[in-house]
């Protein structure tokens, strides 16, 4: 391993140490952290693929287009006060980043805006926040808006003088109203305690690759997860960001093994369909490859923490499924922002990755992370110990409080500000082994029964996973005064008569084995997607709300699929093929008329690869809004021949 990008010392621990106390003994503030994360000048902080070409930017090269462009922004924006919220809507990019520096450097406070959320929502964030301006990358809001391009390096730098006090944080906006969060650099500094914390503690994350350490840029980086444990960790200590263009599988595959990647940090659903796929895979290969494949999870398993011999074992056993994965640049991987099923960890980990489980809110930052070495923590879900400057301890209900030098400085909710208390309620049930914490569900979202038993879904939805059940979500729903549960049931589309009875007879006596069927008030059957496109984790409330108001295409016992007029054109036939693919189900199942989200069972990442795979075949762009323009056969078919048609 090379060691001359680690600020002059020998040692990776050696330049964790001597940073942090660099840090520690300023005054805390963003000018500061500044200065640290681009003080190792040659060191690569982004990467990205055009063409053929891998273009490299340093963390100097960056250092001075940051300067350069908020003494532009400054001219741009001549008659902000210090300390004035500027919005910053952009995609992950290097931009981004330039972005957020030069704002902070103008003396102004960076709002991270969600681009999941709605236009009402962040209308909503700019009012509470008092947004004097916005920079984007395409959308134009009822503030000032100024374009990314607009904003191109000046003859000279700003001068550096007071920082921006704060950067602010949207929540996700899956509860009841949206939550401003407000970070100020203190915040930031104990984060990166944590960090140093695990670097020492867990040899995994420290690892590089051929000399490098590398994060791949998945996670969003105005969220607090993509934000603090992908962009802050680890560009304090100077490490490389590379620059993922879509969110096709294929285009992680590749960019993965083309810059080898050292790290990725994603939510479940990422991690549950590139297992999906490789499952997919084993599976097409033959009984006897699903045999021996079986026989080797049995022997990871049971080997696993065995020292030397299960590493060794994994990494002869499952070679081929790691090359057709990510390769073997992978040193740590983390899954965190929802609930990860067991049998996805348990793969990862026993084929030669290292996965571990993550916790975290946009109020309290990120928390802990499962950094024991033995897979079977890691495999069982667990979110760890808390870190130094953080302390943990459960209600008599279970409930998760937090107590944190880390958590936001206040938070602004319908307008009002917040300070934080001594103990912050996250809402989250939790149960703690042997000093381990483990993510048991949310209490808003526990179904009383008729019973008077309390019922959670994150419990009971894993258990009703069959064969042509796109997803299921347990929600309660007001009623006579009282909450009755009820279980939604998101069925494939298309579905015959037959199959369709099939699963309604198979939810019914899964419900029987669990001995539920006295508590579930009733059991919904629908032809809709639960989650929306650019959602990656099931919002209760929104089906909750969605159910009471009667917006859910309910499937009575006549309801299957019936034969509708089909385009017989060869292009109609490739594109039911692409859809097939996308989304595993056989070609002649698929009308020309199914949605790819709500009938098909297609997710924003299915969207993109079959995006991806359609601009290859046709040569034509598309738009990549998660089907909200083009959702169907026949749409595409539409939109492919009057593109053709113009070309001509």
């Amino acid at each position: 391993m090379r060691h001359n990008d680690f600020g002059g010392c020998r040692t990776i621990n050696g330049f964790v140490k001597a940073k942090l106390h660099r840090f520690e003994n300023t005054e805390h503030s963003f000018r500061a952290l500044f200065e640290l994360m681009f003080a190792e000048k040659e060191n690569i902080l982004y990467e990205r693929s055009e063409g053929y070409r891998i273009l490299r930017t340093s963390y100097g090269e960056a250092e001075r287009e940051i300067l350069l462009r908020a003494a532009t922004l400054k001219t741009l924006l001549p008659k902000l006060p210090q300390n004035a919220v500027v919005g910053i809507h952009m995609e992950n990019s290097l931009s981004f980043i330039e972005m957020l520096w030069a704002v902070l450097l103008c003396g102004w406070c960076p709002l991270l805006m969600n681009l999941r959320l709605d236009d009402h929502m962040l209308s909503q964030a700019l009012s509470d926040s008092n947004t004097q301006a916005v920079i984007s990358d395409g959308t134009s809001f009822a503030v000032p808006t100024l374009s990314e391009k607009e904003i191109v390096p000046a003859a000279a730098p700003i001068a550096l003088g007071q920082t921006g006090a704060e950067i602010l944080l949207m929540s996700s906006g899956t509860s009841s109203s949206l939550k401003l969060c407000a970070y100020s650099a203190e915040e930031f500094y104990w984060q990166i305690h944590d960090s140093c914390d695990i670097i020492r503690r867990c040899r995994q994350m420290k690892k590089h690759y051929d000399g490098h350490l590398k994060q791949l840029t998945f996670l969003p980086f105005y969220h607090v997860f993509g934000l603090t444990a992908m962009y802050i960790w680890f560009a304090f200590f100077s490490r490389t960001f590379v620059q993922l263009n879509d969110l096709a599988p294929q285009t992680i595959l590749n960019t993965v093994r083309r810059h080898r990647v050292t790290h990725i940090f994603a939510v479940p659903l990422f991690w549950q369909r590139v297992y999906d796929q490789a499952m997919k895979k084993i599976n097409e290969r033959g009984e006897e490859t699903v045999k021996k494949f079986r026989k080797g999870m049995a022997i990871a398993q049971k080997i696993g923490d065995v020292p030397v011999l299960g590493k060794l074992f994994s990494r002869i056993a499952f070679r081929e499924i790691r090359e057709q994965m990510f390769g073997d640049s992978i040193r740590f991987l983390i899954s965190g922002g929802s609930e990860i099923s067991e049998e996805v960890l348990t793969f990862f980990n026993a084929i030669g990755y290292h996965i571990a489980n993550g916790y975290g809110m946009s109020e309290v930052g990120i928390t802990s992370v499962e950094l024991s070495p033995k897979r079977r923590l890691r495999s069982a879900g667990f979110v760890g110990q808390p870190f130094s400057s953080v302390e943990y301890r459960l209600s008599d209900e279970g409930e998760l409080l937090v107590r944190a030098r880390t958590s936001a400085k206040y938070i602004i909710e319908n307008g009002e500000k917040h300070f934080q208390k001594d103990w912050f309620s996250t809402r989250d049930l939790a149960a703690c082994e042997n000093g381990h914490y483990r993510i048991l569900g949310r209490r808003d979202d526990l179904v009383v029964s008729s019973s008077g038993e309390n019922l959670n879904p994150c419990l009971i939805e894993p258990r009703f996973e069959l064969p042509d059940a796109a997803g299921v979500c347990l929600i309660g729903v007001q009623e006579g005064g009282g909450t009755k549960p009820v279980l939604l049931v998101s069925v494939r589309q298309p579905i015959t008569e037959k199959r369709l009875s099939a699963l309604r007879q198979a939810v019914y006596q899964r419900a029987s084995e669990l001995r539920l069927e006295g508590q579930l008030g009733k059991i919904v059957l629908t032809a809709d997607e639960l989650m929306l496109p650019q959602e990656f984790k099931l919002n209760r409330r929104r089906l909750a709300q969605a159910y009471a108001a009667g917006e859910l295409t309910e499937l009575s016992e006549e309801s299957g699929a019936e034969a509708s007029g089909r385009d017989g054109s060869a292009l109609a036939a490739q594109l039911r093929a692409l859809f097939a693919e996308a989304v595993n189900q056989p070609a002649e199942e698929i009308g020309d008329d199914a949605d790819f989200f709500r009938d098909c069972g297609g997710t924003s990442l299915d969207y993109f690869a079959m995006i991806s795979r359609m601009q290859e075949e046709y040569g034509i762009s598309f738009p990549s809004a998660g089907g909200q323009s083009l959702g169907t056969v026949r749409e595409f078919c539409q939109y492919i021949e009057a593109a053709q048609d113009h070309a001509l």
